[in-house]
């Protein structure tokens, strides 16, 4: 009798274990995130609260403020891919006075912490509009440094590591926040891009943005978008995304945050094993509005699917030979 006792008092242990809600926790710098799931900066507003528990996500990205106001590229704005969508919106921002007063505090009244992304043209307006980002109810600053920068000729901040040590430092003199740097993936040596935010004094690095592109009208022979060009989202740079992120994961100490493609829990789990600790979703949610509850849903499927206690210790946990690959980045960082 005791012996059966005994054994009917393990098996209700062990089935407590397998009810067990998994730990999807991710720490980035000093802030806890309850999950890794967040929107990209952007592809993201308050209304979707009515599709999503917001209280549900890691953190709440807010869409980029630039310190003046700014109209956004001309139209057409948005164009469809096989794979994705085009888009050159161009950050239309009505300035800083206006995103303090109307567009940060109705994020505040969730239990997520938020994160304002900001744009600038100049490594000082930066470091200008991150300081007065710099609030208690702001938990961290996404400065997205893929932006034009008007010191270099119209050259994103993020092409270079000189440029991109000096806008980051600029910004660090100017708040002790979070810091999170937005990289582009239309850059060459993102390692050593990555390493100069680093060094600048960037707690996360986001990794990445959209990747330039061109749609042609064949029966009108006209671009597809008013500004020619824009950037390629979706599915279609996934692949990209993920080799870029196991870039900088290999090539930085700092958090990274994967971002580019991602749908479903099983890709956010790619993006974490190459290296990433959170990751961003931007155009799944403008099909559906509910993706990042799905994808959150989903990573504790995946972690009760392969008896995973904790999601934090995917991060860079890619099975891979360490030879080859060096020969393969090398071969990245050479290309371009």
């Amino acid at each position: 009798m005791a012996d059966l006792q005994m054994t009917t008092r393990r098996a209700s242990d062990d089935d407590q274990r397998t009810l067990a809600e998994p730990d999807l926790s991710v720490r980035i710098g000093a802030l806890t995130l309850r999950n890794p799931v967040m929107p990209a900066s952007g592809c993201f507003a308050i209304e979707y609260r009515e599709a999503l528990d917001l209280n549900r996500l890691g953190a709440l990205v807010i869409k980029s403020v630039s310190p003046a106001t700014r109209a956004g590229n001309p139209t057409p704005r948005v164009a469809e891919t096989p794979a994705g969508m085009l888009n050159s919106i161009g950050i239309p921002s009505k300035g800083l006075d206006a995103y303090l007063r109307d567009v940060l505090p109705p994020y505040t009244q969730f239990d997520t912490p938020v994160v304002v992304s900001v744009s600038a043209d100049t490594a000082e307006s930066f470091a200008e509009a991150c300081e007065r980002l710099s609030l208690p109810e702001v938990a961290a600053i996404e400065a997205n440094i893929s932006c034009p920068n008007l010191e270099a000729d119209g050259m994103a901040f993020a092409m270079l590591p000189e440029t991109t040590y000096k806008a980051v430092s600029a910004i660090r003199r100017r708040t002790k926040h979070p810091l999170w740097v937005k990289l582009t993936p239309n850059a060459g040596q993102i390692a050593q891009i990555a390493r100069a935010a680093e060094d600048a004094g960037a707690d996360a690095i986001v990794m990445g943005n959209t990747v330039l592109g061109m749609a042609i009208d064949v029966h009108t022979r006209r671009p597809k978008l008013g500004n020619v060009m824009g950037g390629l989202s979706g599915p279609a740079i996934k692949p990209l995304a993920v080799r870029l992120v196991h870039q900088c994961h290999r090539a930085v100490r700092i958090p990274i945050i994967g971002c580019g493609g991602i749908e479903t829990a099983e890709d956010a789990v790619e993006f974490m094993l190459a290296g990433a600790t959170a990751v961003q979703v931007g155009t799944a949610s403008f099909r559906d509005p509910a993706a990042m509850g799905h994808i959150v849903d989903g990573l504790t499927a995946y972690c009760a699917q392969h008896q995973i206690d904790k999601l934090a210790a995917l991060t860079g946990a890619v099975a891979l030979d360490a030879q080859l690959t060096d020969r393969w980045l090398r071969f990245a960082q050479q290309s371009g």
